[in-house]
Order: C-alpha cells, then sequence, then structure tokens
C-alpha cells in the first residue's frame, strides 16, 4: 500500500545534511541530520548520506518495500534527468556528482531518487506545508548568505534550462558592488545577510553622523550583523532605518518585477533575515506596491515563510509524492 509507505527527504547543506522521514500524508515521522564533511573534495557526502539513510532503516526495520523514494535538495546545478549536481561549491563539488546513481546502486532499489535545487525544494515545501497553503502560483525567496528564488507556476517549478528562479541575480544597482557570480549590482549583493552589512558600511561614511549605535559601531571597526540593523532600526535608530530603507527597497522592487512576470497569489520570504519579521514585511509590502503594476499588487500578497529548516525536507518529499 502506497499510503504506508516512506519518503526520505533529505536537504544538502554546507554544514548539515538534514533528513526526514515524510509519510505519505505530509506527517514528519523523524527528523535528524549529520555533519556535511566536504574534504577531499566533498567526496565523503553521499557515503555519509547513504549510512544515514540505511542506519534510519536498520532501526526500524524497514525494507526497500516500505520506502517510496527519496527526494532531494541540493545547491549548486542539478542536472534532474540523470540526478546529478555540479558546481556546488560549498559542498567542494566542482565537478558533475552522479548522486541518484550511487543511492540507487547501494540500495539496489528501484524507488525514484529525485533531486532539485534547494531554493526551489524550499519554495515547495513552503507551498506544501507552509504559508504557500497550497496556492498553485507561488514565488519565494530566501534571504541569507545569498539571495535564492523558486517559482512555481500552475502548480509546476518553473526549472527552465535549468538555472530558472534566480532571484538574487537579478540586476538591480547601477555602480553596485561584484557578486558571487561575477556580475555587478545582482540584487543579493543588497539584500542578502552580507549585503545589508556592506550597505551599512557604505552609507556610514556617505550619511552624517547621526549618532547611531550602529553607524559608530562600524566607524570603530566593531563587526555588525543584519540582525544587529533590524533590530536597531526598529527601535528607530535613524542610520539603521536607512539602510533598511535602500536595501528592503531593493528588494520590494525586484519582488515587484517577479510579480508583473508571474503574478503568483502568495511571495513567501525565508532564510535567516527574514527573522526580522514583520517589521521587515513591512518595509518589503510598501516597496513592493509602490512600484509594482496595480493589477498585479491587487492579487498578489507578501508573506513570511513559517517552516524554517522544515521547507527543505517537506519540499524534498514532496518531489516523490508529486512523481506518484
Amino acid at each position: 500500500m502506497i499510503m504506508t509507505k516512506k519518503i526520505f527527504g533529505i536537504d544538502l547543506g554546507g554544514t548539515s545534511i538534514k533528513l526526514s522521514v515524510v509519510s505519505t500524508e505530509g506527517e514528519i515521522i523523524d527528523k535528524w541530520s549529520v555533519p556535511t564533511d566536504i574534504k577531499e573534495d566533498g567526496q565523503h557526502i553521499i557515503p555519509d548520506l547513504i549510512l544515514a539513510v540505511q542506519e534510519k532503516m536498520l532501526e526500524n526495520n524497514w525494507t526497500n518495500e516500505d520506502i517510496l523514494g527519496i527526494g532531494m535538495g541540493s545547491p549548486g546545478f542539478v542536472n534532474r534527468e540523470k540526478g546529478t549536481v555540479a558546481g556546488a561549491y560549498n559542498l567542494a563539488w566542482v565537478e558533475e556528482q552522479p548522486v541518484a546513481e550511487l543511492i540507487r546502486s547501494h540500495f539496489n532499489a528501484d524507488w525514484p531518487i529525485l533531486i532539485e535545487n534547494d531554493a526551489n525544494v524550499a519554495a515547495l515545501g513552503e507551498q506544501w506545508k507552509g504559508a504557500g497553503d497550497h496556492a498553485a502560483n507561488v514565488v519565494m525567496v530566501t534571504l541569507g548568505t545569498g539571495v535564492g528564488g523558486g517559482v512555481i507556476v500552475n502548480d509546476q517549478l518553473v526549472v527552465g534550462q535549468g538555472a530558472a528562479g534566480e532571484i538574487g541575480h537579478m540586476f538591480s544597482k547601477d555602480g553596485g558592488r561584484k557578486c558571487t557570480c561575477g556580475q555587478h549590482g545582482c540584487l543579493e549583493t543588497v539584500a542578502s545577510a552580507s549585503g545589508i552589512v556592506w550597505t551599512a558600511g557604505e552609507l556610514a561614511y556617505t550619511m552624517d553622523d547621526t549618532g547611531s549605535t550602529i553607524q559608530g559601531r562600524i566607524f570603530n571597526g566593531d563587526p555588525v550583523t543584519s540582525e544587529d540593523i533590524f533590530r536597531a532600526a526598529e527601535a528607530g535608530d535613524r542610520f539603521a532605518e536607512a539602510v533598511v530603507d535602500e536595501t528592503m527597497g531593493h528588494l520590494g522592487r525586484a519582488l515587484g518585477q517577479v510579480a508583473a512576470v508571474t503574478n503568483p497569489e502568495y511571495i513567501l520570504i525565508g532564510g535567516g533575515v527574514a527573522n526580522a519579521g514583520q517589521y521587515l514585511l513591512d518595509k518589503v509590502t510598501d516597496y513592493f506596491h509602490n512600484s509594482v503594476y496595480p493589477g498585479v499588487g491587487q492579487t498578489t500578497s507578501i508573506r513570511l515563510a513559517t517552516l524554517g529548516n522544515d521547507a527543505g525536507v517537506y519540499g524534498a518529499a514532496s518531489l516523490v509524492m508529486k512523481n506518484i
């Protein structure tokens, strides 16, 4: 019976591999994580992942017949047909890795082993079990070290030739700094956690001294985080408010452009920066509505994502559910 079978949902990250066992009803039965061992060009990652799955199966006396499939989210360039990943630099995977083939051959199983970009998987997870509320048209943007994006239209991921949904690499700022992708002025350079801090450093020396604690720390060479900046801005620090207005203005206008093309029911904001909560949401929403085509603005709403770290494993499991 399909309904009694289990799905392994896996979220590959540069620090840890998050694993879950998910029922076909979408309930997490078990979840755990193992460290990501990137030594020796990441060659230990898949063996460690296989061992984690194997141990869980032995612990529960599960056979291959009890498993419906494995879904996985990974950074880097994913070849969905071949089940491979390349260019996942935070996993130390530069060359193409035959991920699905290695897992399948170890278990001698005929399960589907489905791999998708990690930002897309997070979008699927939020659509299925989070703030996306099962809507057929959803965009998710994740604000962390970088800016990731996932676009779902008519209940299908938009993948294009493989790299669709790269919201963080939309052009956003004339004369902007160089991005990790090699271009200049990408949204990621202003709206990511590091981009917000960099913008604060830039504005500190172009604005008058406001008496701001954040500005003072920058002058003194003390470290500042995006969390510090949002907390100070919400408390009324004028300099921090200017930083938030500058960075979230870029984000709100970029989301207006995305919405003009896709007109989703919901745009969801997740990632560590989104822990700033309602204050961030209000800022982004204001800039969004001040720039977006009115017909789109009236039918698209912006929400905070709700699943946190579980978005990836839920979305990974949903890859298998959609494959039934």
